[in-house]
């Protein structure tokens, strides 16, 4: 009876949020045409018909001598007015509708003026409104905290540390996470931040965006909360199946929020992470505060350690991709393609996992440890050098190689390095070693699929995933990630081996053959948190009104500089959103209640607003253009070159719609 009450509540909530969203989009499109239309009847314009979407009506009925219509096609709406027809532009040359008083063209050019520019200025005001609203609510913002900086891009290499707050962007004050992605995507040059590590120490770095994406960026993760998530959906787990977490004792419950690890306090994310990595092979007692219950009261749950899943296959060890400055190996020496060869006079690869070197270095902390490395020299063999590092106390794999081609980092040196797919060791009775795989097989294919015995749908939200090696795609601790994150799948590798193509099906082992309580174990537990969030919220209206003023402001900037940045080549075509995300993402902020939902079709009004007014025939920015050429000219467009302008618009806009939606459906 419960779970039936559930999921009738989840169900009502699913339709209340389709129908918010349906309402919102439909009021940021009618509120754009209703501008036109109070304008044009302000002229004294007859107005033939007010339609909210395109092509076939629905359902319409009229009211004086205007047909108001819903449409089909949802993805705007027009006034059409006598003598102005987008569909047909020589309505706007006709001398013979021009006689009628109560046409658009007869109107002089200072009013047509008006009439199209009145959904733009609508939106403008209809968006400030949805903001001054969604700030009067409350609005939740992502803080400018660093969750994480990925191995090998420009802040980590720079030394960004998880727990890091950026307080300041090229000296402009920061107010979310999201001015951290903005200066990145949008900066012409180098980003100056300003920030505060955890320790309280203050610093100020320079860093230059990464070009090579789809979008300039520099590899910024924003930081979780401590609490876990309380999802809609009653059936969803707050724990990852198959993980340590999943058989805690007792069993972790949404709302839950860590409060200490073995009594000690915990205050933040980053202290988490770190507590949970520095301590991976150990069984810890997880303190934490339990929805409904009294503040003061600790629910104490014991979580064992999540040993890594391997397949006994030893990889070489490729160059240093890159060196955090100011790090041991950057105080050391190393540089950007150096080849640590041997460690310890211990040759890596064959007598030291690769992907162990993390660990290795980690539990060398404060000590000298002697390195040796193969470093390329111009027109002659590579040499061989010998350097000493001396490690910091940072934990193994704190920072995880969850992306395509991130490279593997050991932060307790600061360096970061691929790890190639050809095999220099076999682990004996390991599932490698029982498929037959010797040395120097190289990897060509890996995927990793679900159990055939368990349903896909108890891993919520996880599928099969392959990968294919060459040389510019050297994902193999990207991989052996993602074979973590599903423990126990069974993993086919294609691979090549004297000269021949082979295909090896075998499950990930943990080691029996390791002591207890020296598991190679990972960072993670497997317990699913909640983006750290804060509420911006007015005092007053007054206060609401002044945000939304800023607020409307910086999006407007923004979506200038998006398309600035797309016609100079600084952002991928590929970054563009069409009807069905923005459906999409209107339902998902839904969730998140009313002031998400009207922060986003306040964005999406301005956006509207903006692109509307673009100079594109068939938009009113492309009707304004031709009547600026009136106003100066004192004479209207030619009709074949008004008619020309007019359909190479629509093909333009026709185009980019079917661009869009193909980007939504198929990427």
């Amino acid at each position: 009876m419960l779970t039936s009450l559930l999921i009738g509540a989840t169900l009502l909530g699913k339709v209340t949020n389709i129908a918010m969203v349906a309402i919102g989009l439909g009021l940021v499109i009618f509120f754009h045409e209703l501008g036109h239309f109070a304008v044009a009847k302000w002229c004294d314009v007859k107005v033939e018909r007010f339609s909210i979407g395109f092509g076939p009506i629905i359902k319409s009925f009229k009211h004086g001598e205007t047909e108001y219509a819903l449409s089909w096609i949802p993805f705007g709406g027009y006034v059409k007015m006598l003598g102005q027809d987008d569909v047909d532009p020589s309505q706007l040359t006709s001398e013979e509708i021009a006689l009628d008083p109560r046409s658009y063209s007869a109107k002089p050019v200072y009013q047509r003026m008006g009439i199209i520019s009145a959904g733009v200025i609508m939106n403008i005001i209809t968006g400030m409104l949805f903001f001054a609203f969604a700030f009067r609510l409350g609005v939740a913002s992502t803080p400018c905290v660093v969750g994480a900086a990925i191995p090998g891009m420009p802040a980590w290499e720079a030394g960004i540390q998880p727990g890091d707050v950026i307080t300041k962007i090229n000296g402009e004050k920061t107010n979310s996470f999201m001015d951290i992605i903005r200066s990145s995507a949008f900066s012409d040059g180098d980003i100056k931040m300003e920030g505060i590590h955890p320790d309280g120490k203050k610093f100020e770095v320079d860093i230059t965006p990464d070009r090579t994406g789809t979008r300039p960026q520099i590899g910024l993760l924003q930081s979780q909360s401590l609490q876990i998530p309380v999802y809609e959906d009653p059936g969803m787990s707050v724990t990852a199946k198959g993980t340590a977490a999943s058989k805690a004792e007792p069993a972790y419950q949404p709302g839950d929020t860590f409060v200490t690890i073995d009594g000690q306090p915990v205050e933040n994310y980053a202290q988490l992470q770190r507590l949970f990595a520095a301590r991976s092979s150990e069984t810890l007692k997880t303190g934490v505060t339990r929805k409904g219950a009294s503040e003061s009261e600790v629910v104490e749950i014991t979580v064992g350690n999540n040993p890594f899943h391997t397949l006994g296959l030893w990889m070489d060890i490729g160059p240093i991709e890159s060196i955090q400055k100011g790090s041991p190996a950057d105080r050391a020496g190393l540089k950007a393609g150096d080849k640590i060869t041997h460690i310890d006079g211990q040759d890596v690869g064959k007598v030291i996992n690769p992907l162990r070197l993390p660990n290795y270095f980690s539990s060398r902390a404060g000590e000298t440890v002697p390195i040796v490395v193969s470093r390329a020299q111009d027109g002659a063999q590579p040499a061989e050098v010998n350097l000493n590092v001396v490690p910091l106390d940072n934990p193994a794999w704190l920072e995880h190689p969850i992306f395509s081609n991130t490279p593997l980092s050991v932060g307790s040196l600061g360096i970061a390095f691929h790890v190639i797919p050809t095999t220099l060791k076999v682990e004996e009775g390991s599932p490698a070693h029982k498929a037959g795989i010797e040395a120097d097989a190289h990897i060509k294919k890996i995927r990793i699929m679900p159990p055939e015995s368990e349903p896909l749908s108890e891993w919520q939200g996880l599928e099969e995933v392959s990968y294919e090696f060459d040389d510019k795609n050297m994902n193999w601790a990207n991989a052996f990630w993602e074979m973590q994150v599903r423990p126990g799948w069974p993993v086919e590798l294609t691979y090549s081996h004297k000269g021949q193509i082979k295909q090896a099906k075998l499950t990930p082992w943990v080691n029996p053959n390791q002591e207890e309580g020296q598991q190679w174990s990972l960072p993670v537990r497997g317990i699913k948190l909640q983006t750290l969030r804060e509420t911006q919220q007015a005092q007053s209206m007054g206060q609401a009104l002044g945000m939304g003023v800023q607020y409307t402001t910086n999006s407007a900037k923004d979506i200038y500089l998006t398309l600035r940045s797309l016609f100079t080549g600084r952002v991928s075509p590929l970054e563009l959103s069409g009807p069905v995300t923005i459906a999409k993402v209107a339902y998902e902020v839904s969730n998140d209640g009313y002031s998400q939902l009207l922060l986003f079709l306040g964005f999406l009004s301005v956006n509207l607003a903006v692109l509307n007014f673009l100079p594109i025939p068939v938009l009113d920015g492309g009707h304004m253009v031709f009547l600026c050429w009136e106003g100066i000219t004192r004479k209207r467009p030619n009709e074949q070159v008004l008619a020309a302008a007019t359909y190479v618009g629509m093909i333009f806009v026709l185009g980019l719609m079917i661009f869009v939606l193909y980007l939504d459906i198929f990427l």
